[in-house]
This record gives structure tokens, sequence and C-alpha cells, in this order.
């Protein structure tokens, strides 16, 4: 297996366009996990380059990212098992072994210490930066109403209440994984 080093405007396009159907962040402090995300975004901050996640604030990988501010960001190039984004998706690390759930074969990272998923090959290396909660006041009424319901009970299907965090994580390293 090797890892041929990209650079990361050639594959913005292929990035944002997978972002929707869902791609892995996955970090590693009490343990290896990766989750869904289907928002964030890629860009120049601060004169580096930057990929942006947004995490709500009761997840885990918020947790694993609170010890250790690194993670990887893997998008698929080609067909990938699409068990691996509901495992990913739907269960929590919390109490769940996602990788090996999901049957996720760990690369060891070049220069951080969370390792990239041979199954989604495209991979950028990210150390966090900067982290910004954010305010939900300062966003529209429709966006607070469909995105931070309150009126919702909390266990209802898709009704998350809490705030996203956003991750800023230089990105140090990028690649894809060949066989």
């Amino acid at each position: 297996m090797t890892k041929r080093k990209i650079n990361i405007s050639d594959y913005a396009d292929t990035i944002i366009k997978a972002l929707p159907k869902g791609i892995l962040l996955t970090t590693k402090a009490e343990k290896v996990n990766a989750m869904v995300i289907g928002w964030g975004t890629i860009g120049i901050n601060w004169g580096k380059p930057v990929f942006a996640a947004y995490i709500r604030e009761g997840r885990f990988t918020r947790k694993q990212l609170a010890a250790n501010p690194e993670f990887t960001v893997s998008i698929p190039v080609n067909s990938y098992d699409p068990k691996i984004l509901h495992v990913c998706g739907a269960k929590s690390g919390r109490d769940t072994d996602k990788i090996k759930e999901a049957g996720l074969t760990l690369v060891e990272p070049e220069v951080i210490s969370v390792p990239a998923i041979k199954e989604f090959p495209i991979t950028l290396e990210c150390r966090v930066m900067y982290v910004q909660k954010q305010d939900l006041s300062a966003l529209s009424e429709e966006i607070n109403r469909s995105m931070y319901p309150r009126d919702v009970d909390s266990t209802a299907t898709g009704a998350n209440k809490d705030p996203h965090v956003t991750f800023f994580g230089e990105i140090v390293d990028a690649y894809i994984i060949e066989d």
C-alpha cells in the first residue's frame, strides 16, 4: 500500500461534492473513532490550507477532539460498502467500535497521530488550529427552526438541539491511499 501526495486544490471539488453524501472524520483519543460528516468546507484561513468540520456539542467525536486536537478527513473515490456510512453515521463511538463493525482498515498516518481509512482513500491529515461554538442567536430564524428545533423531543429522529462546534483543522498532509 502506498500513499500518493496530492495538492488539495486539485481535489477540492471532489471533496465538496462528496460532503452531502457523507465523508468520514476520524479521531483518536480513548480509541479510534470515525463519524460521518455532511457539513464542512475546505479553503484557506490565516494563510494556511484548512478543513472546517462541524460537530455537534454532545457527540463523542467532540470529546475525542478535546482530548487530542487532530483528525483525518477521508473521502471515497469509487464505490464503497454502504454499511460504512450506516455504521459510522447511525451509531455512537461511546459504546460501539465503529471501526470494527464497519469493517474499516486503518492506515498509519504520516504527520499526526490519527490514522487514515483505506476504504475512503483521499485523506487530509488535520491539526486543530481554532475552535468556535456556534452562536444560535446569530443564525437566521429559518436555520434555527430547521437545524436546532427547541420544541421537539430530543429523542425524536433527526431532532438535534445542541449547536455545532466548528473545528478549523490545518491540513498538514494530503494523499490518496493506493494498493
